[in-house]
């Protein structure tokens, strides 16, 4: 039945993994719309439990990625290229770095670059526990320490594992780009049948919800910034315009193709934001003050990684981490085989060691640079100006306006806070539209030409699940947002340690076993005195010594030094003479030892002491 519904909709996808997730999705709005209170209870009781007895799980499993991927690059499977062994980079290192950056970045940092910093100044995390007061130099410190904690190295962990994963069953293994894929070494042709489409459809989910959190997070943002602008109320009304705005803007750049839409946006976007990170910095009160501390401050969340890596808050109990550092990273998990694909399919003809390096380094420091910048510029302004950032965005609680707050102590402001609304409104398009595109990718299993209908039909999925989360959820916006993601980000934590089993089976499958490592021997070596004592010694010696000839007085080999040859190539192949190494660069060679003697040759005379050159002490 579904082949027939599939075919007189003329799609070109699979049947299964297509309709299934669509029906979710359909079922999950009516379910919403129609029992509000009943299913924001469930969910909101749902996420609860989670936060408090899972919060643990989900701060472990980030860092154990964290540590798996610094593995893999530091071993030998970092050389393995994603693709063909012979295949040079399809990007050159600047074109690679400059996607990096387009990466999903740009819309966590345009919400959380002045919100994040400013929270935690006002309402120190660790206050309860350490003893930290609100509003000063040590809350500042620590403020940007969690900032840079949640938004470098542990959020990039996050999308470099599937990414990492997807490059090397898709470029290496040539296996369809889809979730299911990457478990090829567990289920084998079984990708292929239930359990791999219930992967996939998962995952489909997953990432339809991943990806409306972040946009209701920036329609939230932009709400609010026309607000402050233009006396906008905040309410379901406008949220509503905001999304239909963007979706249909969204779905014209889907039309329009990745050459015409995604790119032209990206590429746009990405000089506007840099270009606000620069006035910022030159406009503000202290442009000294925002330099030194970037640099101190990345000095300090370097020092303190360990630590914040597995802080838990188990002394101050106070819930703050499980709105926060839970919320961050069940929320990212969800996205995460979006931006995967996208970093997988750009990285083709690298190796694994510069995959991680890159994809952990690159954004990781533009992070660290928009956090000094933006963070230093609000907490300059509550120290050493008229404040008022901690007001709205603490007291009042008005997150989303934390950025035009900042932006309203600059000169030009109005001007200024358009600029930024729409440098928000088209890092949310370009969201969208990539992710339409990703997703029909996911559910087709190939990149090759699809109906355009398809990936309109994901854009306006993921318009509607944020309309559902903001609108009709019966909770606040923000706090609906929170108890969805965590829940949805549940499974994929659990997927994403298969994934870390899968990958290094299929390494250690494809890239073989090296043989233990094999050095030369050598003879035991004596005093002088011990060795004269020994040679001399007759049937009177108490002493019965194993084979008394293998001693000597000098260092001297028993074996000699093997020789590593390329397993890559067949010994046919190599040049003559190539098989012996030269003597200079033996470690004999440079050593001075003896060289022991070929098949078929004498052997040399063994070098030791005469009896009588050595007078044995005591005797």
């Amino acid at each position: 039945m579904l082949n027939r519904l599939h075919d007189r909709l003329r799609l070109r996808t699979t049947p299964a993994v297509f309709f299934a997730a669509a029906g979710v999705i359909v079922l999950f709005v009516l379910a919403t719309i129609l029992f509000t209170d009943p299913l924001s209870a469930a969910t909101g009781a749902a996420s609860q439990w989670l936060m408090v007895n899972l919060g643990w799980f989900y701060v472990l499993g980030v860092t154990l990625f964290l540590v798996f991927l610094i593995y893999m690059a530091a071993s030998r499977f970092g050389r393995v290229k994603l693709g063909p062994d012979d295949e040079a980079p399809e990007h050159s290192n600047a074109t690679w770095f400059a996607m990096l950056f387009a990466a999903g970045i740009g819309s966590i940092l345009m919400f959380w670059g002045v919100a994040e910093p400013v929270s935690h100044f006002g309402a120190p995390p660790r206050g309860a526990s350490l003893g930290i007061e609100p509003e000063t130099g040590a809350a500042a410190v620590d403020a940007v320490n969690f900032a840079l904690y949640h938004f470098t190295f542990h959020t990039w962990a996050i999308f470099t594992l599937p990414a990492l994963c997807f490059a090397y069953f898709i470029h290496k293994r040539n296996l369809p780009p889809r979730v299911s894929s990457i478990f090829q070494p567990i289920l084998g042709k079984r990708i292929h049948g239930p359990i791999g489409r219930f992967i996939d459809v998962v995952a489909i989910i997953g990432t339809v919800f991943g990806v409306a959190v972040s946009i209701g997070l920036g329609v939230l943002q932009i709400n609010g910034g026309l607000a402050q602008l233009f006396g906008v109320p905040e309410n379901a009304g406008w949220q509503l315009i905001i999304i239909g705005v963007v979706t249909l803007i969204a779905m014209i750049s889907v039309g329009l193709g990745l050459e015409r839409g995604i790119k032209v946006l990206s590429n746009v976007n990405i000089v506007a934001a840099v270009g606000l990170l620069l006035f910022v910095l030159a406009a503000g009160g202290s442009v000294l003050f925002a330099l030194k501390g970037t640099l101190e401050s990345f000095g300090s969340y370097l020092v303190n990684l360990p630590e914040l890596a597995f802080w838990n808050d188990t002394l101050g109990d106070t819930g703050w981490q499980n709105t926060w550092t839970v919320f961050y990273w069940a929320w990212t998990i969800t996205w995460s085989p979006f931006v995967g694909i996208f970093i997988a399919r750009i990285s083709r003809g690298r190796t694994i060691r510069q995959f991680v390096v890159g994809v952990l380094a690159v954004p990781s420091l533009f992070s660290v640079i928009w956090f000094g910048v933006f963070g230093w510029a609000a907490l300059d302004v509550e120290l050493n100006g008229d404040g008022g950032l901690v007001e709205r965005v603490v007291e009042e609680e008005d997150i989303p306006g934390a950025l035009f707050e900042l932006l309203s102590n600059y000169p030009g402001a109005w001007i200024v806070s358009v600029i930024a609304i729409a440098v928000v409104v088209v890092f949310f398009i370009t969201s969208l539209d990539s992710a339409a595109l990703v997703i029909d990718t996911m559910a087709n299993g190939h990149e090759d030409f699809n109906p355009l209908g398809q990936r309109l039909f994901w854009a306006l999925a993921v318009g509607l699940i944020t309309a559902t989360l903001l609108v009709f959820s019966g909770e606040g916006g923000l706090t609906a947002l929170q108890s969805i993601s965590i829940l949805i980000g549940l499974p994929f934590f659990v997927i994403a340690f298969f994934q870390m089993y899968a990958l290094r089976r299929a390494l250690r499958e494809d890239a073989g076993e090296l043989p233990a490592m094999r050095t030369r021997e050598w003879r035991r070596v004596l005093p002088p005195e011990e060795y004269v004592r020994r040679m001399r010694g007759g049937d009177e010696d108490p002493y019965d010594y194993d084979d008394p000839e293998q001693a000597v007085t000098r260092p001297q080999p028993r074996t000699e030094v093997p020789v590593m040859r390329d397993p890559y190539v067949d010994d046919r192949d190599r040049p003559r003479g190539s098989r012996r190494p030269r003597r200079n660069v033996t470690l004999a060679g440079r050593t001075g030892s003896r060289r022991l003697p070929q098949a078929g040759q004498q052997a040399p005379a063994r070098e030791s002491l005469p009896l009588d050159d050595v007078e044995p002490r005591g005797e």
